[in-house]
């Protein structure tokens, strides 16, 4: 499962390019270091029996230090040396599988702690938005019942309900949809999530949770709770080294006996303590039954898998499990979400597409006109394909007065000296030209229902008694998905986009 965090205000997020790899961190040195404690935390007997190799490697580990303590020896300190980092290694590896949970739970818990919420003192239903008095506390000590006001740009600091007002809200961080939805009180639509991000206007907020409860609190605890799940080839593979490491033990258990009934016919330097008149050296033993059991296997086992998953999170695939890997050899079908997945997430201007007699040359600048104080990626995209068309509009900054984007008109635009321009939902920007005594071409419901047909977004532009014509947006499909498409089919496995952006 893949838990997307929050973002915090004035966070730049850069979209990973096509063909490049992101940065490595499961093996990264300093998450080796930071997990060394954890894994001289394993060595503890008690937490080592689940794995029988190493456990029995750790045993013998003791011993090789008792006896080299005793008699001590170049040889001996050598194995009690291996012996030891043998059994950190397999520990350090799976300290650091669990290393990465916690690492993605601290990013949302900081999330949380550096949410500020602006809770209202006194709040009552006839006081007016504008009379508002609010005081800054964190937003981990909001309670039931506390309330909140949130405004544009600002996160919304817990679960709740809208009890006043209506604003456009982007839940892009819990949803994945890059469309904004509208929240306003009363009705289906007045839950808000924390985390998501006002985008217009202004809401006053009842919180519906205490602290620990909500949604963002939810997710740290399941990512914290996120174990590496043994696969079953791993399991079997375990029965295994159970089976072999008992037959080893066995033989070299045996070997002091026989070696001390065949007393004298072998001898070794004193030094090595090997095989003598009274037996063989535990040391050398001790030695032999690590040799012998697969003891690489063991340790390694964890090492692979976390080996596999972090080559996955090089091409920007989060594995939660070597179990989830495994199973993915047995995928027929993908069910891909559009939105971030297949589309770069933002919806970006694709086309022009005038209404009656108006130039497509007069569309772009309209847009152009009307987007100039528009800093939503879409509006940055139009500014972008206008710019293209017809160039720059030089001294209109100056002198227009900006309409900014509200959830109830659900429209933009500006008012110059010499005309008024709106652009927005189409059903919103009809009422206003009708509002200013003009008429609605009749063709621009079958220019809007053809945009939506095709699962791009149609935004009107109208200049006060007239529609000029639609802003075509679109997803833009990232690069190279068509090829890695093809790939999958030839590989037998069947894609199947699934959105939420649009019903049809």
């Amino acid at each position: 499962m893949a838990v997307e965090a929050p973002v915090a205000p004035d966070t730049h997020v850069e979209e990973p390019r096509p063909g490049h790899r992101v940065a490595a961190g499961l093996l990264d040195p300093r998450q080796l270091w930071k997990a060394l404690p954890e894994a001289l935390r394993k060595l503890d007997p008690r937490v080592l029996w689940r794995n029988p190799v190493m456990f029995v490697t750790e045993v013998g580990a003791l011993l090789t230090t008792v006896f080299t303590i005793l008699n001590p020896s170049l040889f001996g300190w050598l194995i009690t040396v291996w012996l030891w980092l043998t059994v950190i290694f397999a520990n350090l590896a799976e300290a650091v599988a669990e290393s990465r949970g916690r690492a993605q739970a601290a990013t949302l818990r900081l999330t949380r702690q550096q949410t500020v919420a602006r809770r209202v003192v006194g709040w009552a239903e006839d006081v007016p938005s504008s009379a508002i008095r609010a005081e800054e506390i964190p937003a981990g000590l909001l309670r039931r019942g506390d309330v909140v006001v949130v405004d544009a740009g600002q996160l919304i600091p817990g679960d709740g309900d809208v009890v006043d007002g209506v604003a456009s809200v982007d839940e892009s961080a819990i949803t994945g949809e890059s469309a904004p939805v509208i929240r306003e009180s009363g009705g289906d639509r007045c839950a808000v999530t924390g985390g998501t991000r006002v985008l217009s206007d202004r809401i006053v907020v009842r919180i519906a949770q205490d602290p620990g409860e909500s949604f963002l609190d939810r997710m740290i605890t399941l990512v914290e709770g996120a174990k590496r799940q043994k696969t079953p080839n791993e399991l079997a593979l375990n029965l295994l080294l159970v089976a072999l490491t008992i037959i080893f033990l066995m033989a070299t258990v045996t070997l002091q006996p026989m070696a001390i009934f065949s007393k004298g016919v072998m001898a070794a330097a004193p030094d090595t303590l090997a095989i003598t008149g009274e037996g063989v050296a535990g040391v050398v033993l001790v030695s032999l039954l690590v040799c012998l059991i697969p003891t690489t296997i063991g340790a390694l086992l964890s090492a692979i898998g976390i080996a596999g998953m972090d080559r996955m999170v090089q091409r920007n695939v989060l594995a939660m499990s070597g179990r989830a890997v495994e199973a993915a050899g047995d995928v027929h079908t993908l069910l891909l979400d559009k939105t971030g997945t297949i589309t770069f997430g933002n919806r970006q201007a694709d086309a022009f597409i005038p209404v009656g007699e108006t130039g497509e040359a007069d569309l772009a600048h309209a847009a152009l006109l009307s987007s100039l104080a528009d800093r939503t990626p879409e509006g940055r995209s139009i500014l972008d394909l206008a710019r293209r068309r017809v160039g720059p509009a030089a001294g209109a900054e100056a002198d227009g007065v900006w309409v900014p984007f509200s959830a109830v008109t659900r429209m933009s635009g500006v008012d110059l000296s010499s005309r008024s321009l709106r652009k927005g939902a189409a059903a919103s920007v009809s009422s206003w030209v009708r509002e200013h005594g003009g008429s609605v071409p009749p063709e621009l419901d079958e220019i809007v229902e053809g945009v939506s047909a095709s699962g791009g977004t149609p935004l009107v532009v109208a200049e006060q008694t007239r529609v000029l014509g639609v802003i075509h947006l679109k997803d833009v499909v990232k690069p190279g998905l068509r090829e890695r498409f093809e790939e999958m089919r030839r590989m037998g496995i069947r894609t199947v986009m699934i959105t939420g952006d649009n019903p049809v």
